[in-house]
């Protein structure tokens, strides 16, 4: 995970404030990015940077098992921090030398806690000793209780060790094509691609600097993510709504099959990454800022609802996620949902689609809400047809005619986002 790891204390530097702020106050790492926390170094080392927060965050429970043996009691976090950071390096290939004294120049040039700089030191050449052979023998990292509970009680126990080594693993780097999949496959260096038409890099790089970023030619999207666009098949000239739009990857879908696309979303901010994504691609849609719930457009033939949700069929992307964040507010979030959905439905032109996905893997989330839906919505009914497309395979199909995925499905192709969709026709 870490064999290229970098060598500059000031992506060390960064990545611990990052830790820090994620695993001390409860922030998401996109809002930090997002907030500016890494804008002062260049491209390369901010690039380093979040590789290592969230390396650590991944290996966080290993590198805390590994650490109890050499520590009578915990120190204070941000010399934890530093001690996880060195010791995720230490345990999967790093330097000993150049990563001990990184990390004891990082406490000793900080003032308050520069007395533990010796404490710092003897703990991570002892760990730099004994380690690598611990981390091979320990588990692989737990999803918290407040996640691990309700996955086992949805699924099973073994599959969600099989979702947790997913995670654990890290995800490789999916593209969308904007025209010719093969083409795009082909010029980044021989990416392959996936059954359903998406192109996964294993080893990419900088992405600005792989061709066809600067001319558009596609743009980066999970496999899972790129399949609700698909399934709903926009036609050329049809009115399809975006709903909860950015980053923009359906947005783009969307508009590259032919459709006027409007693209909704309440932040202003994440509305301009969609403008400059589409900017970027030559492609075209009328981009609005807005309320989803209040939204009084169309009506549209078809309508594309990204909901808002935990977000759980992110983790292997986003391995802050578990840590920051502790299950409050997921009620909350599966009533929006259902407004959302009821609302959308309300936009569409009659025998208009609607798809429905959450990038969540709590069936509450996604499988139940159709269920309600359908209860609701007398002449509501599930397309399951549409799901036959290069790629879906029949055992990701639900009873009630969604599509489930999950990060353990396509294990050694390097896995999936978890998701749900489901095809709605009104």
């Amino acid at each position: 995970m870490m064999a290229n790891a970098p060598r500059h204390p000031g992506a060390r530097r960064a990545a611990v404030h990052l830790l820090d702020r994620i695993l001390g106050e409860g922030r998401m790492l996109s809002d930090l990015l997002a907030a500016g926390a890494l804008d002062a170094l260049d491209p390369a080392e901010r690039a380093r940077a979040q590789r290592l927060a969230a390396d650590t965050l991944r290996g966080l429970e290993r590198a805390d098992r590994v650490l109890k043996r050499h520590l009578r009691k915990t120190p204070q976090l941000h010399v934890m921090n530093v001690l996880r950071l060195a010791t995720v390096e230490l345990c999967t290939g790093g330097d000993a030398h150049g990563v001990v004294n990184e990390a004891v120049t990082l406490i000793a040039g900080h003032k308050r806690l520069s007395a533990m700089k010796g404490l710092v030191n003897a703990v991570l050449r002892k760990v730099a000793s004994d380690g690598p052979a611990a981390w091979d023998r320990l588990r692989v990292p737990h999803l918290p209780k407040w996640l691990r509970a309700p996955l086992v009680a949805a699924y099973d126990a073994p599959t969600v060790a099989r979702m947790e080594a997913a995670h654990f693993a890290g995800a490789p780097t999916d593209l969308t094509a904007r025209d010719d999949a093969d083409a795009v496959a082909a010029a980044t260096g021989g990416g392959a691609l996936l059954p359903t038409g998406s192109i996964r890099l294993r080893e990419p790089g900088q992405i600005s600097a792989l061709p066809g970023y600067a001319t558009g030619a596609w743009w980066v999207q999970d496999a899972a993510a790129a399949l609700p666009a698909r399934i709903l098949a926009a036609q050329p000239g049809e009115a399809v709504l975006d709903l909860c739009a950015a980053p923009g990857g359906k947005t783009m879908q969307l508009a590259a099959a032919g459709a006027e696309v409007t693209a909704l979303d309440l932040s202003e901010t994440r509305m301009k990454r969609v403008q400059e994504n589409l900017a970027r691609t030559g492609l075209a849609a009328t981009c609005l800022t807005g309320d989803a719930l209040e939204h009084q457009g169309g009506p549209y033939d078809a309508i594309l609802l990204d909901a808002p949700c935990s977000a759980t069929g992110t983790i292997r992307r986003h391995p802050d996620l578990p840590h920051a964040r502790d299950g409050a507010g997921i009620a909350e979030l599966i009533a929006l949902q259902a407004a959302m959905l009821d609302h959308a439905l309300t936009l569409l032109k009659p025998g208009g689609r609607l798809m429905f996905c959450t990038c969540s893997l709590l069936p509450d989330e996604g499988e139940c809400q159709i269920e309600e839906a359908l209860a609701r919505h007398p002449g509501l009914s599930v397309d399951a047809g549409a799901l036959a497309l290069p790629g879906i395979e029949q055992s990701w199909r639900t009873e009630e005619g969604g599509l489930r995925l999950r990060p353990d499905l396509w294990a050694e192709q390097g896995g999936m986002d978890g998701f749900y969709m489901a095809l709605l026709r009104s």
